[in-house]
């Protein structure tokens, strides 16, 4: 066939469809935007910058992304729907050209005890079909590699309903992979039974000592005393064989009290149901504290902590088992699978290899597939969602980050820009959160939100290039080229944190000491071993003893939209009782969560009506007009405010009220005093925690945390989430913590921490098998000097040295 000729010489008039090129933002009011209105360029890479707290993540995520979900599931079928989360339409007047919006978040990935790297991505699923179709011996399908199903049995006689009923034989089985002994976990819990109860009272005189059970509590200690099976007079050290048996292992059966249908259930299958089936991390710190004095975790006998069954550890491929196969580090198992070479399973080991080559790729290689998922950081979990975008051959749509480069050392962030360009090249629209002037400078297009934060920020104060930013005048403009400078003097250290022959995970018998009395930074590339050193020998080893050891991970804050600053930090209790105290009566008027509360909305400030598969519609409560307590409530005063006006000041306005005059409240002002410290003056007390950035709830719990009497700070990358203005603010606390007399040791990868820091431990040289040693302990002026390591490099090329 021969090739179509053109006949026509002037070029066709352009396409409608290819004037759509923009996404248009009109009147954005989610959050503390003030009627915003932007046009951003499609198939380029825009990032929004701005302080924390500015409404970056209320333009992008709260109203873009969120209102291109909202769309896409509105698709689907009203069935379909009421499966799905409900999304409310964003406050916005107009939004145009939207695309398909791909949200990659810091969102912890699920911190369930079953859930591992291998399973939050396809890798596992993969494995499980590779080993059911070549392992030796064959075992069965891929679900009996599985260490999340179970195997069953079951016989006996079923009805069928068709035409005549008639009973039928049956017989059912289900191969699983699932250790039977801990049942997937890969650890068994011991439970510590003097931690649960006093054996010389008995339950009538409150034997229980779990948090929670008073003595005559419907749900629990009564079901015990007035059960039957037991005497609730007798000491519970003189039951008998069977009345412990009872109380300790019943099986759940039903039991009246007083006229009322109760679950009697023995004492330990209750408490791992209430405490050990929940996530640690989600507990109320007292409820956490018990569990970690009640049970201790040891790997599972069994199956060596494998959480596999003994069948499943049996069948092998090249002498390698599946729990083999996902302890290796992903790198590695990347090289086993391209020396398999087996054409009946090729397509799927070119799946599996793609894969896992996108976890080298994006800097993850040294991960295995049986890490527990909980156990990520930010920055981790949110690298292990982008695996399965980055070989898509989708095109024209909207990648939402979330600051990408979050737990990244220098060295790793040119990686990453490297993958936010190629997405973009391949026609997508790339919308970027972030802080990092690395990522920033490939911008296509920058949207800088402020000027300031909360409700000083909300408006656009510069849009265009990188060098229109560096010229504009606005705080970011101002702060872009800012660089810390070495200490001319540095510390002199008070005494020493020994380590001595540290080796869990990929640590190699490490010795260091960590000086106290200073400013120490522990870094090194991503997966070099830091957080195992410094989590598994400080915080949780024996090194730390005594010294008195304040940890500030980057675990996640759990909140409700009941929850606040004030609710979180413990503010709230000397306010209501300055309240109480000035009114004479009881503090728990004063709270929206109990006596205080509207009683139409119960102390939340809307009113819901659900519409099941359609969104909800939230509306202000019109007997309390959003204010959350009860009129007679608002009528008692403290200093000429009542609470609800309270809750509505800011931090910075709070610390003036609580600190002279009739409202004067040493307590109140002392919990504030620490939220200005840590550069969250603008909150207001409160503001739902569920409306807060990452960055100001790790700054809110470092403020929770500074209550704590240690001699030992531990901080875990605390710059996540600050702006480049908001970076010396922090080195400012760090200092005054430092000269107060603390010793901080803070896991970092911000040059200009590095740079602030009196002594520098960096590990590597590479991540996993390739790091786990010290490649350089001394000041940060050697470490330039030097420059033998990769941090040393970038810090150099940072200061200018």
């Amino acid at each position: 066939m021969s090739p179509v000729t053109r006949t026509d010489t002037q070029s066709p008039a352009p396409a409608v469809a290819d004037s759509h090129d923009l996404i248009r933002v009109h009147g954005a009011r989610v959050n503390n935007l003030k009627d915003v209105s932007i046009e951003i360029p499609k198939r380029r890479l825009t990032v929004f910058t701005g302080v924390s707290g500015s409404g970056k993540s209320s333009l992008v995520f709260g109203t873009i992304a969120a209102e291109s979900q909202r769309m896409i599931n509105e698709t689907y079928s009203a069935f379909v729907q009421g499966f799905m989360p409900t999304l409310a339409r964003p406050e916005v007047d107009v939004l145009e050209g939207l695309t398909t919006a791909i949200i990659v978040d810091q969102q912890r990935l699920g911190a369930d005890a079953r859930s591992t790297v291998g399973t939050a991505t396809d890798a596992n699923a993969l494995l499980r079909i590779l080993f059911s179709r070549l392992g030796k011996p064959h075992i069965g399908p891929p679900s009996a590699y599985a260490f999340n199903v179970p195997s069953v049995r079951a016989s006996g006689a079923i009805t069928v309903e068709r035409g005549a009923k008639k009973a039928v034989k049956a017989t059912f089985n289900r191969t699983g992979g699932m250790c039977p002994r801990c049942e997937g976990r890969g650890t068994v819990s011991d439970i510590d039974l003097t931690q649960l109860y006093d054996d010389s009272k008995s339950i009538a005189d409150g034997a229980f000592t779990i948090p929670g059970w008073k003595s005559d509590s419907w749900w629990t200690v009564r079901t015990y005393a007035e059960s039957g099976f037991l005497d609730p007079n007798k000491p519970i050290r003189k039951f008998t064989k069977k009345e412990m048996r009872d109380f300790l292992y019943h099986e759940p059966v039903k039991v009246k009290v007083e006229g009322v249908n109760l679950t009697y259930e023995g004492l330990i299958p209750k408490i791992q149901k209430s405490f050990l089936a929940k996530d640690k991390e989600s507990l109320q710190p007292h409820i956490r504290a018990f569990v970690e004095r009640a049970v201790t975790f040891t790997t599972c006998p069994e199956c060596e902590g494998t959480r596999l069954s003994e069948g499943a550890r049996s069948s092998k491929i090249k002498r390698v088992n599946i729990a083999d196969a996902c302890a290796m580090q992903i790198s590695d198992l990347a090289e086993w699978v391209r020396g398999l070479d087996e054409p009946s399973v090729a397509p799927l080991l070119e799946t599996l290899g793609q894969t896992l080559d996108s976890f080298v790729e994006i800097g993850l290689g040294y991960l295995s597939l049986d890490r527990p998922s909980g156990t990520l950081s930010g920055g981790e979990a949110q690298r292990v969602k982008m695996i399965r975008h980055l070989g898509s051959s989708l095109t024209d749509v909207t990648y939402v980050f979330d600051e990408p480069t979050i737990g990244m050392h220098p060295h790793d962030i040119e990686r990453m820009n490297n993958l936010l360009l190629r997405l973009r090249d391949k026609g997508n629209t790339v919308l970027v959160v972030e802080h990092k002037p690395e990522t920033i400078v490939i911008a296509d297009h920058i949207v800088d939100l402020g000027p300031g934060a909360g409700t000083a920020g909300g408006t656009v104060c510069f849009e265009g290039t990188v060098d229109g930013l560096r010229t504009g005048g606005t705080v970011t403009g101002r702060h872009f080229d800012d660089r810390a400078s070495l200490k001319k003097t540095v510390r002199t250290p008070t005494g020493a944190l020994e380590i001595r022959g540290a080796t869990r995970h990929n640590l190699r018998d490490v010795d260091v000491d960590i000086p106290l009395g200073v400013l120490a930074v522990v870094t090194g590339v991503a997966g070099s071993g830091k957080s195992s050193l410094v989590q598994g020998s400080l915080v949780n080893g024996s090194a730390a003893e005594g010294a008195g050891v304040v940890s500030v991970d980057q675990s996640a804050i759990r909140g409700s939209r009941r929850s606040n600053p004030a609710t979180y930090t413990g503010l709230l209790d000397p306010i209501r009782k300055a309240f109480a105290k000035a009114n004479d009566v009881k503090p728990a008027l004063f709270s929206a969560n109990s006596e205080g509360a509207c009683p139409t909305c119960n102390g939340i400030g809307v009113t819901y009506t659900d519409l099941a598969m359609m969104a909800g519609v939230a509306t202000l409560c019109e007997e309390c007009e959003g204010k959350r307590f009860d009129a007679s409530v608002l009528e008692y005063h403290l200093g000429g405010r009542d609470i609800s006006e309270v809750l509505a000041m800011s931090v910075a306005e709070a610390l003036e009220f609580f600190g002279t005059g009739e409202a004067r409240t040493p307590a109140a002002h002392t919990i504030l005093g620490r939220l200005a410290d840590v550069g969250l003056g603008y909150l207001s007390l409160g503001q739902p925690l569920t409306t807060l950035s990452g960055g100001e709830r790790q700054r809110l719990k470092l403020a929770t945390h500074m209550a704590e009497k240690g001699g030992v700070y531990i901080l875990d990358e605390p710059t996540t989430g600050l702006h480049l203005a908001d970076v010396e603010q922090l080195l400012g606390l760090l200092d005054r913590l430092v000269d107060s007399g603390k010793s901080v040791i803070v896991i970092e990868h911000h040059q200009a921490v590095m740079a602030h820091a009196d002594w520098i431990v960096d590990l590597g040289p590479g991540a996993g098998h390739d790091g786990g040693r010290i490649v350089f302990e001394g000041t940060p002026a050697d470490l330039v000097a030097a420059r033998s390591t990769l941090t040393g490099e970038h810090l150099a090329a940072y200061v200018g040295g």
